[in-house]
C-alpha cells in the first residue's frame, strides 16, 4: 500500500494553486504536478471560477521569431537563463520566478492579458532544452535574442536594431491613433 505524504500533497496543491494564478493551461499543470487531473480541474474552477481553455499547446517555434513577441520572449528566456546558471534556479521553479521577473519588466495594459503567457514561456524552455531555438547576438546593440536553431545567423540583427517595416502597426494601435485624432490630441492635430 502506498501512503502518501500529506506535506507533499500540500505542496503540490501550493505550486498549482501559484501555477493556475500565473495562468497555466491544464497541460501545464498535468506535466508539472502530480496531481491528478480531477483535482487539477477542481482546482481551477475553483481558483478561476470557470472551467479551463480547451485546445492544443502551441507546439511551433514560428510564434517566438516573429518580431513583438520575440524581443518579449527574448527577455524572458535571458531572465531564465540567468537565474540558471547563477542563482540556482531549476525546472518549474525557475520557469516561474523568470516569469514574474518578465511581468516586472512588461506588466500588460490594465485588463489585458501578457504578451507571453506562463505557458508560452514554459514552451519556450521546452524548445530551447530540445535544441530547436537558441540565443544569437545581435551585431549591432549585443544583445541575445531567440532565433531559430538551424536557420543561418551570420551578421544578425534583432528586431529592435532592424525593426520590420510593419512593426507596431497593430489594428489597436490604429485604432488608437484614429482615436487621438478625432478627439483633437496627436501628431495629425498637431500639424493641423
Amino acid at each position: 500500500m502506498n501512503k502518501k505524504s500529506v506535506v507533499s500533497e500540500a505542496q503540490e496543491i501550493g505550486l498549482a494553486i501559484e501555477l493556475i494564478n500565473l495562468g497555466a493551461r491544464l497541460q501545464l499543470l498535468e506535466s508539472e504536478v502530480s496531481l491528478s487531473r480531477e483535482r487539477l480541474l477542481k482546482l481551477y474552477k475553483e481558483l478561476k471560477g470557470v472551467s479551463p481553455p480547451k485546445g492544443m499547446l502551441p507546439f511551433s517555434t514560428d510564434w517566438f521569431l516573429t518580431w513583438q513577441p520575440n524581443i518579449h520572449s527574448s527577455l524572458f528566456i535571458n531572465i531564465h537563463n540567468f537565474l540558471v546558471e547563477h542563482a540556482g534556479a531549476s525546472g518549474i521553479q525557475a520557469v516561474m520566478k523568470a516569469y514574474k521577473l518578465y511581468l516586472e519588466q512588461m506588466p500588460p495594459a490594465p485588463g489585458e492579458e501578457p504578451l507571453l503567457s506562463l505557458t508560452r514561456a514554459w514552451t519556450l524552455v521546452r524548445f530551447f532544452s530540445s535544441k530547436m531555438l537558441e540565443l544569437k547576438t545581435c551585431s549591432k546593440c549585443q544583445g541575445k535574442f531567440i532565433v531559430n536553431g538551424m536557420d543561418l545567423n551570420g551578421d544578425y540583427q534583432c528586431g529592435l536594431c532592424h525593426m520590420p517595416s510593419r512593426a507596431g502597426k497593430t489594428r489597436k494601435a490604429r485604432d488608437e491613433a484614429s482615436a487621438n485624432a478625432d478627439a483633437g490630441t496627436g501628431p495629425k492635430a498637431a500639424a493641423g
